[in-house]
């Protein structure tokens, strides 16, 4: 059936390109983009060209964005969604970004009614049916093995189509969630035992705070270190490559 939107894109692509050279650069700098075929590459570009047409990405507290700044960050949103398309991000509208870190505010209400305020010092955050929130200096820095911001607050994002982030995204026809939730559940209790235990963990401790955590984490594993991931939980690794629909291990030839 003939689409507005499908209709825009198409005339889009025809109509625009992005900047090759800032393109090649930031291909060339992000490793998680290693082993992507030429047409995978192109159409990465394409879901790049629509995602800074479509939303906005806005510098504060003084930021200036340039266009390798916005490429940079476009391009590493856009390589969960290279097999699935924009449309899973449709509640995402705007992408601030903060020079550096930032305090965030939350209020809740606990059973009793009483309203507590939490602040805490962040890298990034991503609201529901909200903004997705990033620090250029968390984006820009060189992170360890198996960390990426941008994937991870976009993966909340995912995670968040069905309502309140808890670590289940909508799966696609054919895939169990049943089997999903049980080998999610196995890989968290794991996690959550190695962070009481205390010492080195070889993945974030973040992971072990709660499952919606858990599925962020362990999804910017999948895309930038996706051996550390097939390794340690071989389990949770198959069904991220049956959600995200793709196998960086191939792909990186790990």
């Amino acid at each position: 059936m003939w689409s507005f939107r499908a209709w825009r894109r198409r005339r889009l692509l025809a109509k625009t390109t992005l900047p090759q050279a800032q393109w090649q650069a930031v291909v060339a700098s992000l490793g998680l983009l290693r082993g992507l075929s030429t047409g995978e590459l192109r159409d990465l570009q394409q879901l790049v060209l629509l995602f800074l047409a479509e939303k906005s990405l806005v510098g504060v507290q003084g930021l200036a964005l340039s266009d390798a700044m916005r490429l940079r960050i476009a391009a590493q949103a856009c390589l969960p969604v290279l097999a699935l398309g924009l449309d899973w991000y449709r509640d995402v509208q705007t992408v601030l970004v903060y020079p550096g870190g930032f305090i965030a505010r939350h209020e809740y209400q606990d059973e009793a009614g009483v309203v507590h305020v939490e602040r805490a010092a962040l890298s990034g955050e991503a609201w529901e049916r909200g903004p997705v929130i990033l620090s250029w200096e968390a984006v820009a820095a060189e992170s360890p093995a198996g960390v990426n911001l941008v994937v991870h607050e976009f993966a909340h994002k995912l995670d968040m189509l069905n309502g309140a982030a808890n670590g289940l995204p909508p799966l696609h026809e054919g895939m169990s969630v049943r089997q999903w939730s049980a080998d999610f559940s196995a890989a968290y209790a794991r996690l959550v035992a190695e962070a009481e235990r205390g010492g080195v963990m070889l993945l974030d401790a973040y992971a072990a705070q709660d499952p919606a955590e858990c599925f962020a984490v362990l999804s910017e594993v999948f895309f930038a270190a996706p051996g550390l991931l097939q390794g340690s939980y071989p389990e949770v690794y198959g069904q991220l490559r049956l959600f995200y629909r793709q196998d960086p291990m191939v792909r990186l030839g790990c």
